[in-house]
């Protein structure tokens, strides 16, 4: 007698990842369901959420945060116990994280691939950039890229590189002022820029307006040019996948020959709900993952689900322009510096990327000068003089993969539906704070080649892009998922997230993960 199933695939969590998961299924006609966490929120209320926001520096503060389905700056949600207080700004709601994102959406370089083997750390990839490339271009298409055909990306003064097979499906946005004084005073000293790959399309693109330039990006865009994972979420129910809201996942299911049959969610109403499927694909953020593994006992047969966590860990650097240039104009980035993007340096330090922020800086400014007492004439003075030439520049540093950095479920604080919330050990490897020591001297001749006045450099910074936790590998003594995100342990449960990136470099990598779960979607589809 056959088995009868929930449906074909069921997909845990509704991110720019998982709904990409989820729609490719479905254009396959496969039954789908996806499970968020969270609830569905309409733009227009996220948006007023923002503006009734007194909070307007703390980018989650618009979005939902139940006792349920925490964000990540709920208070105690998340706890540290390493030297750096790793806290990412993640959400829970159907679109997930994406919706207060940059867009920023590069790919790897096939050197990236090769860390071990071309620089002696950290770990290779088990695929090829050729393996994926192919899936990078239709992640871009799905996700409207606007991109510079012609830059070498790679920051060695080349030609367009990385290889691509077809034009990226959105030309890049005109060069704002800001990013076009960094050019003209720098490039002459060989300094190498590239536009950055990003999805806040300038030109309407699939249903989506034009940018209008309204500089916030982050928390949330108001008008929908920019991305969020939510579009490919409603894209996927119009496809009959059924999205099923306030759902949190707490147990995966094993049964014979070690086969994943069902995945438990609890709702906020009571529910406790059972659901059984052919393949399963976990797609929630990378803490909530590997957290939802580590309970299940499933998919560590390594012990590495967890290890290996990695983010851009990274610095900002604030100077003062010779004139004015009013940041805060337009888009919130457009590129950067990528001379150290790779190279045989990466034996001795990490990788870094330098990229030119335009974020408004006024309310950073005026809590500034409120910490040191300025108050009326002289405070309303200082804003003005001090936001015309106030620049920024934002270094990504690549970290290398370690066991020790890891996330586990708590042993002593649950949430309201009875579920561990989330530790966290991270510690900033030498690795960084070599390639830190390097950035301190990109700094100062930045500075002094720019006729500008340095300011200061924060300390260590997250950057939410948390990567090697359900790492990916060859050996299954050693890495949680294969070349195609198929767990070593369970030939039915493959991982669609970040976290299965096995080398960072320095670019954001939620076009990789998007790219990777295109793939795995094709796979999946011609085995069910």
């Amino acid at each position: 007698m056959a088995t009868e199933f929930d449906a074909d695939v069921i997909v845990v969590g509704s991110g720019a990842v998982g709904s990409n998961m989820a729609n490719e299924l479905a254009k396959h006609g496969k039954s789908v369901i996806m499970l968020e966490a969270g609830r569905k929120v309409p733009r227009w209320k996220l948006v007023e959420n923002f503006r009734n926001s007194p909070r307007k520096y703390d980018f989650n503060e618009p979005f939902p945060n139940s006792p349920w389905a925490h964000t990540s700056y709920a208070e105690g949600y998340i706890e540290n116990t390493g030297s750096f207080r790793m806290l990412p700004g993640m959400l829970k709601l159907v679109g997930g994280t994406t919706w207060h994102w940059g867009g920023a959406t590069w790919r790897y370089l096939p050197n990236d691939m090769k860390l071990k083997t071309l620089y002696g750390v950290g770990r290779d990839w088990p695929i090829e950039y050729s393996d994926l490339e192919p899936y990078y271009h239709r992640a871009e298409v799905e996700l409207g890229v606007s991109g510079s055909d012609a830059d070498d990306q790679s920051g060695q003064g080349g030609s367009s590189f990385p290889p691509r097979s077809a034009p990226y499906p959105v030309t890049p946005e005109p060069e704002l002022y800001l990013y076009s004084h960094f050019r003209k005073k720098l490039e002459p000293h060989g300094y190498r820029f590239a536009h950055e790959p990003n999805v806040r399309t300038h030109v309407p693109y699939d249903e989506r307006p034009a940018c209008q330039g309204n500089n916030n990006c982050a928390p949330v865009c108001p008008i929908g040019a920019l991305y969020n994972g939510s579009i490919h979420a409603e894209r996927a129910e119009r496809r009959g996948v059924k999205l099923i809201t306030d759902a949190t996942a707490y147990k995966i299911e094993k049964g014979e020959k070690n086969r994943i049959v069902a995945v438990h969610y609890r709702s906020s109403t009571g529910e406790d709900v059972r659901l059984t499927a052919r393949y399963f694909v976990i797609a929630a953020h990378s803490f909530e993952t590997s957290k939802l593994l580590l309970l299940s006992d499933v998919a560590n047969s390594s012990d590495q689900v967890g290890r290996n966590l990695m983010d851009h860990i990274g610095v900002n650097m604030h100077f003062l322009a010779e004139e004015p240039v009013w940041m805060g104009r337009g888009p919130v980035q457009q590129g950067g510096i990528f001379n150290w993007r790779d190279g045989d340096f990466r034996k001795q330090h990490s990788a870094l990327k330098h990229t030119i922020t335009n974020l408004n800086p006024q309310l950073s400014l005026t809590q500034r000068f409120l910490g040191e007492g300025m108050m009326g004439k002289q405070l309303d003075a200082n804003i003005m003089k001090y936001s015309a030439r106030w620049l920024e520049i934002s270094t990504f540093f690549e970290s290398l993969p370690s066991p020790t950095n890891r996330v586990q479920p708590s042993r002593t604080r649950k949430d309201a539906l009875g579920i561990p919330m989330i530790d966290v050990h991270f510690d900033v490897d030498d690795y960084v704070k070599a390639g830190y020591r390097a950035a301190q001297d990109h700094y100062k001749d930045i500075v002094a080649k720019m006729n500008g006045t340095y300011i200061d450099t924060t300390g260590f910074q997250n950057h939410d892009h948390l990567m090697g936790t359900m790492i990916m590998g060859a050996n299954p003594k050693d890495s949680v998922v294969d070349g195609d995100c198929r767990t070593h342990d369970h030939e039915n449960l493959f991982i669609a997230s970040v976290g299965v990136i096995p080398a960072a470099g320095v670019v954001n990598p939620t076009l990789t993960a998007i790219a990777l779960s295109i793939r795995s979607a094709d796979i999946i589809a011609r085995e069910v």
